[in-house]
């Protein structure tokens, strides 16, 4: 099973060392956004209190796509690193 809505929320938090954070509404729509473009699987379960909670899984699609733009990310970063050490 994957990572329920509030678990996103805490692991994004925590990974960045409390730098970004993310609100509750714009989660949930990438959440739904991310689910019908095909890049996340989402099934019902219990959670942690025995409520009902959704649980989040990258697709074979979404691990593609978040290897590209992490790669991405690490040129972008790249290239702002050196346009910095120029100015």
């Amino acid at each position: 099973m994957g990572v329920g809505k509030f678990g996103v929320a805490e692991w994004i938090h925590e990974s960045s060392n409390d730098v970004l954070h993310v609100e509750e509404g714009a989660l949930y729509a990438a959440l739904h956004w991310l689910e019908w473009k095909g890049l996340l699987s989402a099934e019902w379960g219990a959670s942690e209190n025995n409520r009902r909670a959704k649980y989040y899984s990258l697709t074979a699609a979404g691990r593609k796509k978040l290897a590209e733009e992490a790669e991405y990310g690490r040129r972008m970063s790249g290239a702002m690193a050196r346009a910095m050490q120029v100015a």
